[in-house]
């Protein structure tokens, strides 16, 4: 079952990160994907709009002669110099030149200042393939990555066994009863800056009966500290240092959290402005594990369909049942009356019903809302997200 990512791909996109870093902020976290790259994945694929960068002097170090890799290191250090602002009112935990991170309870994200979409895309590509993930989707024109699954290699025991077999090459026979995931979206702000966010996702395997001859995978809770983490990695791809990385993500100011209410007739009802809430919500249905397929900010609506689970599922049918193929609340239990795909067609509908007060329902594409036993539970998962 256990499977490792080729060698040349950690390769090939090591050219692609230059000099920049992502080195870790701890030892928690040193993925290995258990899928293997398409050859598509190895080159850097340039979204629509976006020239590939030129060779010529952008990469030059400055100044002619040799360089030290100490005069490198601090040539690279030098646009993130700026001191760690303290948190504010507002959850900005740290505000280095253009690169800001937020919070808003457990849920951390960034906003990168003078960087559209579109220029972050290569970036966040090379960040998470340098990272030992691949790619399973792309969707640049929605602002949607996705990893395919991959196994932290950090979790597995330090010992003499493990180094011996290492030595000799067989240090793959070593695995992990875990797998994770990072789904990625950008979007841009009212402002004109892009917010990056990275949502996880967790599966445990565990013995599906009591002779322990089949293991099943089942989710485990998602992990914001294991978000922090990459996120603060991200932000040292950007070019901030590890010190301001680390500052970002230890800060414990955070402002005050709007309170969800009960639900009440198929409607969530959260005391917060519509800007807040439609950016918590999105990232909130990433984690319960209903994928962001197209939105439309203007409307309030996001267009969602459920998430795959097994890693080793090649070809996986949701019908066949599991907790995120049970979250697509649109199914009948009645194949005759099922009409309704899996395909994006459901909505949740964010809408500021009174300053400062915001709704969320999950409706079909008719608007009708949804209210059966797997509706309510995303939205009591959403409550839970958004407390």
């Amino acid at each position: 079952m256990k499977r490792t990512a080729p060698a040349a791909i950690l390769l090939a996109t090591g050219l692609i990160a230059g000099c920049s870093t992502s080195e870790p902020l701890s030892q928690k976290a040193n993925f290995e994907s258990v899928v293997p790259a398409k050859k598509s994945d190895v080159g850097l694929e340039i979204p629509p709009d976006l020239t590939a960068p030129q060779a010529q002097d952008k990469y030059a170090i400055p100044g002619t002669g040799s360089a030290s890799a100490s005069q490198m290191a601090k040539q690279q250090a030098a646009p993130a110099k700026a001191a760690a602002a303290n948190a504010d009112g507002d959850g900005v935990v740290v505000n280095v030149d253009q690169v800001k991170m937020m919070r808003a309870g457990s849920q951390r994200w960034l906003v990168v200042n003078n960087k559209a979409p579109a220029q972050l895309w290569p970036l966040l590509k090379a960040f998470w393939q340098d990272s030992g993930f691949t790619i399973k989707t792309e969707e640049p024109d929605i602002g949607v990555m996705e990893t395919d699954w991959a196994e932290n290699r950090a979790k597995l025991p330090n010992d003499g066994v493990r180094a011996l077999l290492d030595k000799v090459g067989l240090g793959g026979v070593y695995s992990t009863s875990q797998r994770d995931m990072f789904r990625i979206r950008l979007e841009k702000d009212a402002n004109g800056a892009t917010e990056v966010y990275f949502s996880h996702r967790g599966l445990d395997e565990v013995y599906a009966d009591k002779d322990k001859t089949q293991t099943i995978w089942q989710p485990r809770p998602v992990d914001p500290e294991l978000e922090a983490e990459m996120l603060g990695r991200f932000m040292m791809r950007l070019g901030l240092s590890e010190d301001q990385a680390k500052e970002a993500i230890k800060q414990v100011a955070v402002p005050a959290q709007a309170q969800a209410n009960p639900i009440v007739d198929g409607t969530l009802t959260v005391g917060d402005s519509f800007d807040r809430t439609w950016r918590r919500v999105g990232l909130a249905l990433d984690r319960i594990g209903l994928n962001v397929v197209d939105r439309d900010r203007s409307q309030g609506i996001y267009y969602v369909k459920s998430a795959q689970v097994d890693p080793d599922q090649k070809n996986q049918d949701n019908s066949s049942g599991g907790f995120w193929s049970s979250m697509a609340f649109w199914r009948s239990s009645d194949s005759q009356q099922a009409s309704a795909k899996d395909d994006g067609s459901q909505q949740v509908v964010v809408k500021e019903t009174a300053a400062g007060i915001t709704t969320i329902k999950i409706t079909d594409k008719q608007g009708k809302v949804l209210a059966n036993g797997p509706a309510k539970s995303a939205l009591q998962k959403l409550q839970a997200e958004l407390q």
